[in-house]
């Protein structure tokens, strides 16, 4: 018996089971049954049988004896090597770059401490794909330290891809929590973690304009914003080679004394912002006149209390009417806790100036609106009252801010001083996802002050590899797509998100149906790829394996190719 497939034009062919016969001398053929109607793999398992293989069900062909997930290895690796990190890292292969390579792609994917890293990894591909399964934590120790050891020399490289000569160059600082007492660098400080009464170390982030880190710097938690300043303008003059220069900070970060250090040196522009004292000081002296904001958000003035340099004001009116609801709200709020107090007083329940002074007290510093208070403290009487005239001249400046800048208007107009001053938004982003949202800095468990600049030094790294691959998945994401509005819209007006970005956050999905992501579910989605170890069924422990990857679906393979466009 054979199939036999008969052509037929226009349509598909028919397939018919034949054999041959003889009759005398004669040889003959007779159709047994017509197969058209059956699959392509079900004719070639007839096509099999007829031939004498023995058939029988898959599973009995083979079994899988490990499934690690693949797919979100594969886009970290991916986005490595489009990068050139490794030889970035060094330009030589070694052990030391293999184990950074290693954890840099498992604080993206899944951020433990190198201990649980260590056995984490094989639950995934990473171990194997990096060549570091036999990694200890001692191993991942000392590749911390050969990376510190480098960090001068990376970031170097960093800042010659990503910055130029006149670049803007974004820096702020924040702070992370201990858990320990005996790091150096563990101090009481400002905390901005929400984490009051412990330990915390100060790092300071470098980025370019668009958020892209370059370099971190890390100090005791006690050190102020304003103390890290200069040392990061002379490491990018002196370390990265870059003579000119624009940089921006907020208005605790670059203060008048660093102003008058930065004045001294040549080719260094500023971008901040004034305080509201210095706002209030404008307009109580009539330099800055508040009915210009009437028919227009956005203008620009001197004042010889700032010599050389350009004020940008500008009025966001939907930050007034914010800013003017909340102060309404925790007046409200303070007024009825002082109503409660003065009823206990009124009662004779409270007595006593300090007694009651010391209740009062605490309840105005609660909302901090202390001094928007009359208060009157007896032995035995207590009333409050609101100072409505320091309300009011308060409220006034409500949604006013001024932008203070060195940089000429030939180089750079007033719209775009306050783009350039609102792009430390990108900074503040930054943070967020290597504190919170995916990478976690913190809780920091290291002992000595190496092993901490090399933790935060690593999770900034990871953070660089990171952000370029949100760049890349914008159009998988929740993220809006359309960039370049940014350079073209009101600076001052809230900002909005595109129309096609409104619309991926309202319907959660995409164009094509399929679910819009954030990074951690799109890694997440990507993670359903897993690399299958197989063999014979029942062979022993030194049988031949193979490896068979799962196809990925069209999301998937989406994620994968945008992963192939990185680009320096």
């Amino acid at each position: 018996m054979h199939i036999h497939v008969v052509p037929n034009r226009g349509s598909p062919p028919t397939v018919l089971l034949r054999e041959s016969y003889r009759e005398g001398s004669k040889v003959g053929k007779r159709t047994l049954a017509n197969l058209s109607s059956l699959s392509a793999a079900q004719i070639d398992a007839i096509r099999a049988a007829l031939r004498g293989e023995a058939l029988q069900p898959l599973a009995q062909c083979f079994e899988a004896i490990a499934s690690p997930s693949h797919g979100q290895v594969q886009a970290v690796a991916l986005a490595q090597q489009r990068l050139g990190f490794a030889s970035l890292l060094a330009s030589k292969p070694c052990r030391e770059r293999d184990l950074v390579l290693a954890m840099v792609a498992a604080r993206i994917v899944a951020p433990h401490t190198k201990l649980a890293t260590t056995r984490w990894w094989h639950t995934t591909t990473l171990a194997e794909d990096f060549g570091v399964a036999d990694a200890s934590e001692d191993d991942l120790y000392a590749a911390m330290d050969w990376l510190l050891a480098r960090q001068d020399t990376i970031q170097s490289k960093l800042a010659s891809r990503h910055l130029s000569a006149g670049a803007l160059v974004l820096y702020d600082l924040s702070s992370s929590y201990f858990e320990g007492t005996t790091c150096p660098l563990a101090k009481l400080g400002y905390n901005r973690d929400g984490k009051s009464g412990l330990l915390q170390v100060n790092y300071g982030l470098l980025t370019d304009a668009r958020g892209c880190p370059v370099a971190v710097s890390v100090h005791e938690g006690n050190v102020c914003d304003s103390q890290t300043l200069m040392p990061a303008v002379h490491k990018l003059r002196d370390d990265f080679g870059i003579e000119q220069l624009v940089m921006v900070g907020d208005r605790g970060m670059i203060s008048n004394k660093a102003i008058a250090e930065l004045r001294e040196i040549d080719g260094v522009a500023w971008i901040t912002a004034l305080k509201s004292v210095s706002i209030r000081a404008l307009v109580e002296q009539g330099q800055l006149q508040l009915d210009l904001f009437d028919e227009r958000n956005l203008l620009e003035l001197s004042s010889p209390d700032y010599p050389g340099e350009r004020l940008v004001a500008c009025r966001n009116p939907e930050l007034a009417r914010l800013r003017t609801h909340k102060r309404q709200e925790l007046l409200a709020a303070t007024e009825a806790n002082l109503e409660k107090i003065k009823v206990r007083v009124d009662a004779g329940k409270l007595s006593g100036r300090d007694e009651i002074g010391l209740r009062v007290g605490k309840v105005v510093n609660q909302y901090k609106v202390a001094k928007h208070f009359e208060l009157a403290i007896g032995e035995n009487t207590f009333t409050f009252a609101r100072k409505l005239a320091a309300i009011a001249a308060e409220a006034a400046l409500d949604g006013i801010y001024i932008i203070r800048t060195s940089v000429p208007v030939a180089q750079m107009d007033a719209p775009q001083c306050v783009r350039n001053y609102k792009s430390l938004a990108n900074v503040e982003r930054a943070f967020r996802s290597l504190k919170t949202i995916d990478l976690k800095v913190r809780p920091i468990h290291h002992r000595t002050a190496n092993r901490v600049c090399a933790h935060i030094f690593l999770c900034m790294l990871a953070y660089y590899v990171e952000w370029h691959m949100r760049e890349a998945w914008r159009e998988l994401m929740f993220a809006d797509t359309d960039q370049d509005a940014k350079t073209s819209r009101d600076p001052v007006a809230p900002a909005k998100r595109s129309k096609a970005a409104l619309a991926k956050a309202a319907r959660h999905t995409l164009d094509d149906g399929t679910p819009a992501h954030s990074f951690s579910t799109l890694m997440a989605e990507l993670a359903g790829i897993v690399r299958n170890t197989c063999r014979t069924p029942q062979a022993g422990p030194d049988a031949p394996t193979f490896k068979v990857v799962t196809t990925p679906n069209a999301q998937q393979q989406r994620a994968l190719n945008l992963i192939q466009q990185i680009r320096l």
